[in-house]
């Protein structure tokens, strides 16, 4: 088992080359366009996934959901952001993969914390006050 694993990681990145070889051979430069494109865009999805991290976890919390689903779907994100930068054909399609697998997301109404009550009198706001007093006269 581990000798078919072995294989299988050498394999890979021979087999990663000589795609990118023949598609360069039918498509020339476009190619090349395309491993830049990509990666900039593996980039961008790693960088917009490391800023949204921890608005995304807060909401989850929140709302009463499960933070790990969140921690996990940020990491899915980005490892199809490396997977995107590394330049392949193959990766990219794993990339993408990943990327369209859809997270479960918990229902609102399934939620403990999310069963709001009506308050009895709607005219009523709740709050805490400091009265300021100026002087007005002038000495």
């Amino acid at each position: 088992m581990r000798f078919l694993v072995g294989l299988i990681l050498l394999a890979f990145p021979f087999l990663e080359i000589f795609l990118l070889v023949d598609l360069a051979h039918k498509y020339g430069w476009w190619v090349l366009f395309y491993l830049v494109v990509i990666g900039y865009l593996g980039l961008q999805l790693i960088r917009g996934e490391k800023l949204l991290m921890s608005a995304k976890m807060m909401q989850s919390m929140s709302a009463g959901g499960n933070p790990i689903k969140t921690m996990l779907g940020s990491a899915r994100n980005m490892v199809a952001g490396v997977l995107l930068i590394i330049p392949g054909i193959i990766t990219d399609i794993i990339a993408v993969i990943l990327l369209l697998i859809p997270i479960s997301k918990p229902s609102l109404s399934t939620s403990p914390n999310t069963q709001y009550t009506k308050a009895a009198n709607d005219d009523v706001i709740e709050g805490e006050f400091i009265e300021i007093k100026e002087d007005t006269e002038k000495k």
